[in-house]
């Protein structure tokens, strides 16, 4: 029996196990595999990205306070985290991964890092 490349169709000539005939088939087929079939998965997780690294870039010291001003210029979107964690007192913050954010008064954030996973 023959065996044939997924990818392309070409011969398959070696091990027995062998599934491509090349790594760039096999890094095509499963980029194929892999690609954000959705616009809309896609554009959430790119803003994901772009929400953490500002918070990331803001945030040098584990813990740091910025204005929202400084936040919305850097293009951060507030609609956009992965979770949020309410504390005993009833403070919300919303994490995008380890990288969070607090809501304080006068248009002021505390963004904090965790290194547990909520």
């Amino acid at each position: 029996m023959e065996r044939t490349c997924p990818e392309c169709g070409d011969k398959l000539i070696g091990r027995a196990d062998k599934k491509f005939c090349s790594d760039a088939c096999r890094n095509a087929h499963n980029n194929a595999l892999n690609k954000d079939n959705k616009n809309l998965l896609r554009n959430v997780n790119n803003r994901l990205r772009k929400n953490y690294r500002i918070l990331e870039a803001l945030n040098t010291k584990d813990k740091t306070k910025v204005q929202k001003e400084t936040l919305l210029k850097h293009g951060f979107n507030f609609t956009f985290y992965t979770s949020q964690y309410v504390t005993k007192t009833g403070n919300t913050y919303n994490y995008v991964y380890d990288q969070g954010y607090l809501e304080l008064d006068n248009d002021w954030y505390l963004l904090v890092k965790t290194e547990q996973i909520l």
